[in-house]
């Protein structure tokens, strides 16, 4: 039998398991994506940017803002709501994602340098020029990409 936790939680990485996963994905010839953020509340607006996301490479892996990152982040006094294990054990379920890594500073900017992203994804409230990272994903001949948001869905909006 499957044992589907198992499966999720082996997808929860550490940096240093995130760098071995890079050279391995990269060695096998694979399309890796990266993107990044608090994913606090997952809402519809959040699985389709994940979905959109995946579909521009093989391989998904998502820099998740650690819980003393998201409160320097000035996103409000109650975030985040989960805790960070919660928002990676949530994530780790889609089958859109393939890795997760917390990060603990304020910008996925060391992750990035670390996976050497071939395309990194930002949604539609920003522009390339304000995303953290895309001057080192260009210099390395990757692309950046911004997903528009879906219409209606934000987590400030929910709270």
């Amino acid at each position: 039998m499957i044992n589907f936790n198992e499966i999720v939680q082996k997808k929860i990485i550490d940096q240093k398991e995130l760098e071995r996963i890079g050279f391995r994905e990269r060695f096998f010839n694979k399309k890796i994506v990266f993107t990044n953020g608090c994913f606090d509340i997952l809402h519809p607006g959040h699985v389709y940017y994940l979905n959109e996301a995946r579909s521009m490479g093989n391989v998904l892996i998502v820099g998740l803002n650690s819980d003393a990152s998201v409160k320097r982040l000035n996103k409000g006094s109650e975030r985040p709501i989960h805790t960070q294990m919660e928002r990676a054990r949530v994530l780790a379920s889609l089958l859109c994602v393939d890795y997760v890594c917390i990060f603990e500073e304020d910008t996925p900017l060391e992750l990035i340098k670390i996976v050497k992203p071939d395309v990194l994804v930002k949604g539609g409230d920003y522009t390339i020029d304000k995303v953290v990272g895309a001057d080192i994903v260009l210099q390395n001949g990757g692309k950046v990409e911004i997903i528009p948001l879906l219409e209606g869905y934000s987590t400030t909006g929910i709270l």
